[in-house]
C-alpha cells in the first residue's frame, strides 16, 4: 500500500472507532424498547466501555466491518439474555452481569486483533518498574520520576472499577517500548481502561541524567462531560525541571461542563507555594487553554519533586476520580464528548513539539505513528500542502473552536514539553 492509502485507512477506522463507542448508548436504548415490547422481565443492557481496546489498537487487516460486529453483539447479547439468570441494570442502565461483559469483552479484542494482556503483564512489561537507569554508570536516584509511575500504578488497581489493561500497538506497530542504546534513551507505554475511563495512558521516558519524563492523560468515559487530567514532568540535566499537573476543560466556560471543578482544585494548590508558576506566553494562552487552578512549576530545586510535587500530584489524581465518582452520567452527552475528545488528540497531535525529538532518537516513521496513532489514538491526520505551519499555541484548540458546542481540548503535556525544550532550540 502507498503512504497516502494507509493513512487514508487509519483515518476510516478511527472514524468508525468513534461512531462505534457513541453508538453503544443507542443500541443501548433500541434494545430497552425491545424488551418492553416482547415483555421480558430480566433486562440486560449491553454496553461496551471497554471499547478503547479498538481505540488503543485498531486494526485494518483485522477490522470485520460495523454492521457484522453490530449483528455479533446483537447474537451474543441475545444468547446472554436467554441463558442468565444473574442479568442486573443499574440506575444508569448499563450494567450486565460480569460473564456477559467479559464474553462481549473477549469478541470485541478477538474482532480488532487486539492482544490480550493482563494488570501484572502490564505492571511489569520490560522490567518496570524499573529501579536503575540506561545509563549504569547512575545510581538508584537517576529514574526520578518513577515514584509517581509506581504510584499511580497502585492508585489504579486500588480505587477504578473494573480497570483493564490495553495493548499499546496500532497495525502491526507496538509502542510498549523502544530504545537507543547508543544515544542511552528508553521509552515505554502503558495503556489501561476503567469504567470511570475510557483510556488512561502512562508513559516513562529515561535517557539518564539528561533527561527524565513521566507523563499521563486520563480521559474520562465519554459520558461524563469533563474535564481530561494531564500531567507531564520534565527533568533535565538534575538542574532543570518542568512540572504541569492540570484538569484540561472542554469547554472555555466551567459550566459548560458537568460539573465545576475549579473549587475543588484550588483548596489542593493553595498549600503547594513551589507549583503556583504562570506559564511564559510565548508558548502559552494560558487563559484559554487551561484551568485556572493548573499546578505549574519551573524549579531547580529537585527537593520540590517529593516535597511537593508528588504529593500535589496525588491530590490532583484523587480529586479527578471523586469529580467522575460524584457527576452523575449523561449517555445522551456521548457524542459531543467524543467529539472533543477527538479534536483534542487532533489539535495535540499537529501541535506536540516532541515529535522531532522522537524522530531523532527512534526514526521518523515510529515518531509519527507514535504520536497519531498512540499518544493521540483518535487524531486525525489532515494534509497540507504547500502551507508553512504555524507558531503553534502549545494545547488546546484553535481559538478559534473553542466556543461551547465545538469540540477541542488543551494539551498540557504538549505544553510542558514545548516549554522544556525551548532552551534548546534557543
Amino acid at each position: 500500500l502507498t503512504s497516502s492509502t494507509t493513512k487514508a485507512e487509519k483515518q476510516y477506522h478511527k472514524k468508525k472507532e468513534k461512531e462505534l463507542f457513541v453508538t453503544k448508548e443507542e443500541q443501548q436504548f433500541e434494545k430497552m424498547k425491545v424488551m418492553q415490547i416482547l415483555s421480558i422481565t430480566v433486562v440486560a443492557v449491553v454496553v461496551l466501555p471497554a471499547v478503547t481496546g479498538f481505540s488503543n489498537s485498531a486494526s485494518r487487516k483485522a477490522f470485520v466491518g460495523r454492521q457484522q460486529q453490530k449483528q455479533q453483539r446483537q447474537q451474543l447479547a441475545s444468547s446472554t439474555l436467554s441463558s442468565s439468570s444473574t442479568s442486573l441494570m443499574d440506575t444508569e442502565g448499563d450494567a450486565i452481569d460480569f460473564a456477559s461483559k467479559q464474553s462481549i469483552e473477549a469478541l470485541l479484542s478477538s474482532s480488532f486483533g487486539g492482544k490480550k494482556i493482563t494488570i501484572d503483564e502490564a505492571k511489569t512489561t520490560n522490567g518496570m518498574p524499573w529501579t536503575h537507569s540506561i545509563d549504569e554508570e547512575l545510581g538508584d536516584d537517576a529514574l526520578l520520576y518513577m515514584p509517581f509511575w509506581t504510584w499511580q500504578m497502585d492508585f489504579m488497581e486500588k480505587s477504578l472499577t473494573n480497570l483493564r489493561a490495553q495493548p499499546c500497538s496500532s497495525e502491526d506497530v507496538d509502542f510498549t517500548f523502544n530504545e537507543n542504546k547508543d544515544k542511552k534513551a528508553r521509552i515505554v507505554n502503558a495503556c489501561f481502561a476503567s469504567d470511570e475511563y475510557r483510556k488512561i495512558r502512562m508513559t516513562y521516558y529515561d535517557a539518564g541524567d539528561k533527561t527524565q519524563v513521566f507523563n499521563s492523560v486520563w480521559y474520562p468515559n465519554p459520558k461524563y462531560n469533563l474535564p481530561i487530567l494531564g500531567v507531564d514532568l520534565l527533568s533535565f540535566n538534575r538542574k532543570k525541571y518542568l512540572a504541569i499537573v492540570d484538569f484540561q476543560p472542554l469547554h472555555q466556560k466551567e459550566e459548560n461542563h458537568a460539573a465545576t471543578f475549579e473549587d475543588k482544585l484550588k483548596p489542593i494548590k493553595e498549600k503547594y507555594d513551589s507549583l503556583k508558576g504562570q506559564m511564559s506566553s510565548k508558548f502559552y494562552d494560558e487563559t484559554q487553554f487551561f484551568s485556572k487552578q493548573m499546578l505549574f512549576a519551573r524549579f531547580e530545586d529537585e527537593n520540590v519533586v517529593d516535597d511537593e510535587l508528588l504529593p500535589a500530584f496525588q491530590e490532583y489524581v484523587g480529586a479527578h476520580l471523586n469529580l467522575l465518582k460524584e457527576t452523575t452520567p449523561e449517555p445522551s452527552d456521548a457524542q459531543a464528548v467524543m467529539a472533543r475528545q477527538q479534536e483534542y488528540d487532533t489539535y495535540s497531535a499537529e501541535r506536540d513539539p516532541a515529535t522531532a525529538f522522537f524522530a531523532a532518537m527512534f526514526g521518523n516513521d515510529w515518531a509519527d505513528s507514535f504520536v497519531y496513532d498512540f499518544l493521540f489514538s483518535m487524531s486525525e491526520r489532515k494534509e497540507k500542502e504547500g502551507d508553512a505551519a504555524a507558531a503553534p499555541h502549545m494545547g488546546g484548540p484553535p481559538p478559534g473552536v473553542r466556543q461551547h458546542g465545538n469540540p477541542g481540548a488543551p494539551a498540557a503535556t504538549q505544553g510542558a514539553a514545548a516549554a522544556a525544550t525551548a532552551p534548546q532550540r534557543a
